[in-house]
């Protein structure tokens, strides 16, 4: 986030994020980077900016009850999502609030270090970076993912390409900087940058799916900070402006859109190192 308040959600947006874009899209990834990482039972592993907590309760079970695991999240909304949800089999999980530019552990604390679409946001990458390596263990790595290119998400993309035309320049902001480490030779240089050994980073594509263009936009305008754009409108305005983004988004989304809904194809980098 250029400005981290940016990417807060207030009201109802952390449990729609929860109920809509994590079964859809972030827990895809999250299974994607556990199995990358390859959690080992009984380490003990760090998830910064953990949102609802998804990639968090995957490492749990994979670490096992001898494991120990700890979330982390500027968003106070996130976070009561993430202690709301029923626990899972293996390690207990600590919910923190705290910023991932002053992590409140001390060094040498954790064995792995996970962070899933979240980097980009935030306003100081390298600080983030240097504390995720400050409190690995020696020999300790560390596992991210950030979106890859907006031209190659096509959903992203037109989305983005839709609030500009409809509400002015810059309105796309907070979708575009979801692909502000889209350039894999940039987030290797920042990643190396802090200190970290032997990176290996990997690109793929997978599909996404929902129900209709009309659902895909009406959930980014609910669950995300892109709320804000027409929080402010009086209702009859509001649905104006999101029945136009759903035509222009749905036009320039038809080669994705069959009988069966939207499916789309979405890439991401992910990236492993060690302390």
């Amino acid at each position: 986030m250029g400005d981290q308040q940016q990417w807060q959600v207030d009201g109802g947006a952390p449990e729609l994020y929860q109920r809509y874009l994590v079964p859809a899209v972030t827990a895809l990834w999250a299974v994607d980077l556990i199995d990358q990482v390859t959690l080992q039972p009984g380490e003990r592993t760090l998830d910064v900016a953990c949102g609802t907590g998804v990639v968090a309760r995957l490492a749990a079970e994979r670490v096992g009850s001898n494991g120990q695991v700890s979330g982390l999240d500027l968003n106070s909304g996130m976070l009561a999502v993430a202690r709301s949800l029923p626990t899972t089999n293996g390690a207990k999980i600590d919910w923190q609030e705290g910023s991932a530019l002053t992590l409140p552990f001390p060094e040498a604390t954790f064995d792995v270090a996970l962070c899933q679409l979240g980097l980009q946001f935030f306003p100081d990458r390298p600080t983030a970076l240097r504390e995720m390596r400050r409190v690995l263990k020696d020999g300790g790595r560390v596992g991210l993912s950030v979106f890859g290119p907006l031209e190659h998400n096509p959903a992203t993309f037109a989305l983005a390409s839709a609030l500009d035309r409809l509400l002015g320049p810059g309105a796309s902001l907070a979708k575009r900087t979801e692909h502000a480490l889209a350039d894999a030779e940039e987030l290797r240089k920042l990643i190396a940058g802090a200190g970290f050994q032997d990176l290996v980073i990997s690109t793929a594509t997978k599909w996404i799916h929902f129900p209709s263009p009309a659902e895909y936009v009406r959930v980014q305008l609910a669950a995300t900070p892109l709320a804000s754009l027409i929080a402010p409108c009086p209702p009859a305005e509001r649905e104006h402006v999101i029945e136009a983004l759903v035509a222009d988004v749905g036009a320039a989304l038809e080669p994705y859109t069959q009988k069966e809904g939207l499916t789309f194809p979405q890439e991401v980098h992910t990236a492993l190192a060690g302390r």
